[in-house]
């Protein structure tokens, strides 16, 4: 069983599978194909990333590929926590511009749907927080983009300022939403 939650932006969903708990803790299916597709989630997911962020306040992100190999995201945290974000991307979309924030987390067991179209990342809310995600297309570099996590024009309520989040060469050089290329229509 699963519970599919929508979000300020109807294309970015909140999913939470049932944990079966005893006293050894929990069992629960995160991915299953056939139940995810009667739900009318039906993605063909190619590759599974998992990261590890010691310290809180890592930002890994505002990251997207573009098509032909944009990626539709299933993300979950396995260890720790994390504010996870997805910004609309899609110039033609209504809610370009806008973004959802969600708290993941070992403990709640919710997963982040982040369709294509949207650029994704987020800031550890705990120590040695482990992120697994499931995604649509192939890893191709020369498809790898980002949105700077900071732009002032998306308003996103962080709990890290730039000077103190913990951030990649990369991810501290990506532009800002007016600068972005048309990737999306």
């Amino acid at each position: 069983m699963l519970t599919i939650e929508d979000t300020a932006i109807p294309a970015v969903k909140i999913i939470t599978t049932r944990r079966f708990g005893d006293e050894r803790g929990f069992f629960t299916e995160t991915w299953n194909r056939r139940r995810f597709a009667e739900a009318g989630i039906d993605l063909d997911f190619v590759q599974d990333n998992h990261s590890l962020s010691g310290p809180a306040g890592t930002v890994r992100g505002l990251h997207f590929q573009s098509p032909p190999f944009a990626q539709d995201k299933l993300v979950r945290v396995v260890r720790g926590r994390i504010l996870d974000v997805a910004v609309d991307i899609r110039r033609s979309s209504p809610t370009y511009g806008r973004h959802v924030a969600v708290e993941l987390s070992a403990e709640n067991g919710r997963q982040l749907l982040v369709p294509v179209g949207f650029a994704h990342g987020f800031c550890t809310l705990a120590p040695d927080t482990e992120v697994i995600y499931k995604v649509t297309a192939y890893y191709a570099p020369e498809h790898d983009h980002g949105l700077a996590f900071d732009d002032p024009d998306l308003a996103i309520d962080w709990p890290v300022t730039r000077a103190a989040a913990i951030l990649s060469p990369k991810d501290r050089a990506h532009p800002r939403l007016t600068e972005l290329p048309e990737y999306f229509s």
